[in-house]
């Protein structure tokens, strides 16, 4: 009999967020890191949107908001000269804006969150080896105080960065390439005069054309406080390079010293669009960017997720966020799963969800490192509007409409019939229930772990027999999830209140705004259901109890 039902490998924000969602979700799991303490620095700062819907149905958005600033745009000087700003705005129903916050805070906020269910970080616990058998894995955890601990697990979650035990256990490979240049990094502060909220690219160009010189500010919380990114200068010496290492030095890496402020400060007086002074240098390091995924994401009871899957150039700020929502595609799966409730493709689509969307992030981020001359706000056009750009780099265009888990769609849906199956659940305003004199957010439905059914009453169905067809509905796909799903009956704003009698399952929700019908499009007696991933699992018109049900079984056993 196994000791645990899953043993996290690794306490970054990935490993962190796979821990929190499984513990969320009633597992027991263990999570180790080799290291005695968070490493205090930066790291990575960028935090797109959809990171934050995320962190919502965790419970932890309103922690991140109170720590993070936003991230307005990119001011872009080439050659001294400045290029039109870059405004990262997105439409209003999107809740949550670009942001930044330094790794280490991620980290403290995802610590002390995983504390809040019983669970605790075990330090200087290092991974020694893993053996998978077909019952259990067998972990071997060696302790700072010498003890070497034989840990029975159902499942394994690699977590443990891009020099991952657990991957090299698994037997995945982890191909790709590195690029020559090299890069210095710091943490500093900066005294100019530019907007503050904004980052700040400047670029040199060479008669040909060519960028040979670079720097990138990104601002982040505190006074003046910015990460700053540059080439690192061909003469300086960094050490034999190490072709075994992905990126070459870690992101953090203390190995020897990291640049000194002198050198940010000569970057600057070559580059800055105005005078200025770089100070307290909290931190700083030398990395080479690489391109490398895995050929798998799981190997039976072994999954690896984030940076032991998956590296790219840090264009954009994908990695951390692509991570923290693998974590969170994989623990609800997972819970399933160890509950004895999930399908066998529940665990397969893991894999068949997630691969592609790091195979695309490494795309654009490969082909921007590539470009002669990169777009200036580090999006990449590849052909889209700027909308639709600004959209995928705040990670709202993820969608999974080939899972396993999803239902099929036998004819193309266009943006204005609403969200399809595979696609990201959108949020909206102005819903009243019948026992809350405020407006509710359909966030506030879904935060939750379990699934979701939302089933739409406009005339035909606010009641009689319509009422009764979709009461039935929710009725049987409660029973086919075995209980673990919600359900709420969602009226237009022109159905009267007292058309169904206050009580009833499921509970009314009016649409008292028109959002919902904006963003989803329903039709009068259709039934959407949402996975506890914030993702549209089916659309169902008419609803029928037995079509929910039968879909509804993709999923649970």
């Amino acid at each position: 009999m196994a000791d645990v039902d899953v043993l996290v490998v690794g306490a970054g924000p990935v490993g962190l967020t796979a821990a929190a969602e499984l513990r969320r979700h009633g597992v027991d799991c263990r999570i180790v890191d080799r290291l005695a303490a968070p490493q205090p620095h930066a790291k990575a700062i960028g935090i797109v949107p959809r990171t934050l819907e995320v962190w919502d149905s965790m419970g932890l958005v309103d922690r991140a908001l109170d720590e993070a600033v936003p991230h307005l745009g990119q001011l872009v000087f080439i050659d001294g000269k400045p290029r039109p700003r870059f405004e990262l705005t997105l439409p209003p129903e999107v809740p949550y804006p670009f942001a930044t916050l330094p790794q280490c805070t991620t980290e403290q906020l995802l610590t002390e969150h995983l504390a809040g269910f019983g669970t605790e970080v075990e330090r200087s616990t290092e991974l020694r080896s893993l053996e998978a058998r077909p019952d259990e894995v067998e972990a071997v955890l060696a302790h700072a105080d010498g003890r070497i601990e034989k840990l029975h697990a159902r499942y394994v979650v690699g977590c443990d960065g891009a020099h991952s035990l657990v991957r090299k256990a698994a037997g995945l490979t982890f191909e790709g390439d590195a690029f020559p240049e090299q890069y210095m990094i710091g943490d500093v502060e900066v005294d100019w005069e530019l907007p503050a909220g904004h980052s700040m690219r400047a670029v040199s160009l060479d008669d040909n054309g060519e960028m040979n010189d670079m720097v990138v500010c990104i601002p982040m919380p505190g006074v003046r406080r910015y990460w700053l990114s540059t080439l690192l200068p061909r003469a300086q010496p960094t050490g034999e390079d190490d072709p075994s290492v992905p990126n070459g030095p870690p992101l953090g890496s203390q190995e020897g010293r990291g640049p000194e402020l002198s050198q940010f400060q000569a970057v600057l007086d070559r580059l800055s669009p105005e005078v200025t002074t770089a100070s307290t240098l909290r931190w700083s390091s030398i990395f080479r960017t690489s391109h490398r995924m895995v050929d798998r994401y799981r190997n039976g009871r072994l999954f690896v997720a984030g940076d032991a899957a998956h590296i790219h150039p840090p264009i954009g700020g994908q990695g951390l966020n692509t991570g923290v929502q693998d974590a969170y595609n994989l623990a609800w799966k997972l819970a399933l799963t160890v509950h004895g409730l999930a399908t066998d493709d529940v665990l397969d689509s893991y894999h068949a969800e997630r691969h592609p969307v790091a195979q695309e992030v490494i795309d654009r981020t490969v082909r921007h490192a590539r470009a002669a001359r990169p777009a200036p706000s580090g999006l990449g056009s590849n052909g889209d509007d700027a909308e639709t750009q600004l959209r995928r780099q705040a990670q709202l265009l993820v969608a999974y409409p080939d899972s396993p888990l999803v239902q099929p769609q036998t004819t193309e849906r266009t943006p204005e019939a609403g969200p399809a199956p595979g696609d990201r659940a959108p949020d909206c305003r102005g819903l009243l229930s019948d026992l809350a004199a405020y407006p509710r957010r359909l966030f506030d439905l879904l935060r939750t772990p379990r699934h979701v059914l939302l089933l739409f009453a406009d005339s035909e169905h606010a009641s009689g027999e319509g009422a009764a067809r979709l009461e039935a509905c929710a009725a049987e796909a409660h029973r086919a999830a075995h209980g673990l799903l919600d359900a709420y009956l969602i009226t237009a704003a022109e159905v009267p209140q007292d058309a169904r009698p206050v009580g009833l399952r499921p509970p009314r929700v009016r649409d008292a705004a028109g959002e919902f019908r904006d963003a989803y499009a329903p039709r009068d007696g259709e039934a959407i259901l949402i996975r506890p991933d914030g993702y549209v699992s089916g659309r169902f018109h008419p609803a029928v109890p037995a079509s929910l049900a039968a879909h509804l079984r993709r999923t649970f056993a």
